[in-house]
């Protein structure tokens, strides 16, 4: 017979972890099942020799999702950022690279006021005028991978201004990958006595053996949950670039575009095990539009590139290039809030997490806090 107390967890990324995690904490029997054979989904690292993520990624220690990784000793250590490599942040603006920001965006950071119901670019430029509002949108973008940032809620992107231009940063990074941290996390699910299984792919909602957490992207919910038209939410598209070069002095640190959104950022500075001795890991993330292809925001990397690191192509050892599409992440149109997402409970017995899920935060803090809610009303359904 079923175990009443069971709770099947569906997607083993960040947020499928998270859920799984709690459900066994609180008692719960767990099985956990990834189609992928490592876990981690979006998360997970590249094997060496160069330790690569599925774009960006970065910890914020201003999120929910910090204190509860710090309780269970999961973060681990830290990737710390040498204050030498801060000179080397650098500003696209005009068609080249300055080394301060305009003036306007730092007084824009600061505010708290902004309305979901108006453009960002609209409400920005009221404050500040339309080339800082432009030139902020785009800075924003490093948290929310979308083309046309100022198009989108004024209080959705300002969080992300606000919280990525915060002192001392907010982001974090585990040392040697998110993957260690992902590694750890699924240590210590099965300590707790968490099944899991890798290589595992689901294709239909288990029946009748306790209630289920789909922690997967929409369009895998979608088709689980049978076509469920109320799971889209938009999301951006985006080129993404991995390069390994060989070191050069005087190198950029960051390129942040303010022409146009886009990042790019070599990860060795702060953590040179990401890469053999003498060679440094750049990783860019640059949005394209719905109609566009790769090459588009690839070109604009390599722009980027050219400015930021001359002669990058005849030092380049390894490279990688990819599109994002429907993988980075909610963001709210004017007149939304996270609270107008796919909701977390479906009925049934069946709840939602992941990124693109209703929850408040950036980024994987949505994914932590809708697993958090999720396992909470999974838990209480089995009567625990």
């Amino acid at each position: 017979m079923p175990d009443r107390h069971h709770i099947t967890v569906i997607g083993g990324g960040f947020a499928g972890l998270t859920a799984a995690i709690t459900c066994a904490e609180s008692g719960a029997a767990v099985s956990l099942y990834e189609a992928h054979r490592e876990l981690g989904g979006r998360a997970r690292t590249a094997d060496g020799p160069y330790r690569t993520n599925e774009g960006p990624h970065a910890l914020y220690n201003g999120g929910p999702h910090w204190p509860w990784l710090a309780r269970r000793d999961l973060i681990g250590p830290l990737a710390r950022i040498p204050l030498g490599a801060l000179a080397g942040f650098r500003f696209h603006r005009g068609g080249r690279l300055r080394r301060v920001p305009p003036a306007g965006l730092l007084r824009l950071r600061g505010r708290t006021d902004a309305p979901a119901d108006r453009t960002f670019h609209d409400w920005a430029t009221s404050l500040a005028g339309p080339d800082t509002a432009r030139a902020a949108a785009h800075y924003a973008a490093v948290a929310i991978f979308h083309h046309d940032p100022g198009a989108l809620s004024a209080a959705f992107v300002q969080e992300r201004l606000r919280r990525a231009t915060r002192m001392p940063p907010e982001a974090h990074y585990p040392a040697g990958g998110w993957g260690r941290m992902i590694g750890r996390m699924a240590a210590f699910a099965r300590e707790l006595g968490v099944r899991v299984e890798t290589g595992a792919r689901v294709g239909a909602l288990p029946v009748d053996d306790g209630p289920v957490i789909v922690a997967t992207s929409l369009d895998a919910a979608r088709r689980l949950l049978g076509d469920d038209p109320a799971l889209r939410w938009e999301s951006g598209r985006t080129a993404l670039i991995d390069l390994a070069v060989r070191r050069r002095r005087g190198d950029a640190f960051i390129v942040s575009d303010l022409d146009a959104p886009g990042w790019l950022e070599r990860f060795t500075a702060q953590d040179p095990a990401l890469a053999p001795a003498g060679v440094e890991l750049v990783q860019g993330q640059l949005p394209v539009t719905p109609d566009a292809g790769r090459a588009e925001g690839v070109a604009r990397g390599e722009h980027l590139l050219d400015l930021g690191f001359p002669g990058w192509r005849e030092r380049t050892v390894w490279r990688r290039d990819a599109l994002a599409a429907g993988r980075t992440g909610a963001v709210d149109p004017p007149g939304t809030t996270w609270r107008d997402r796919p909701a977390v409970d479906r009925g049934d017995g069946v709840y939602l997490a992941g990124d693109q899920v209703a929850a408040p935060g950036v980024l994987s803090e949505v994914a932590f806090t809708s697993a958090l809610k999720a396992a909470t009303l999974a838990v209480r359904a089995t009567g625990l």
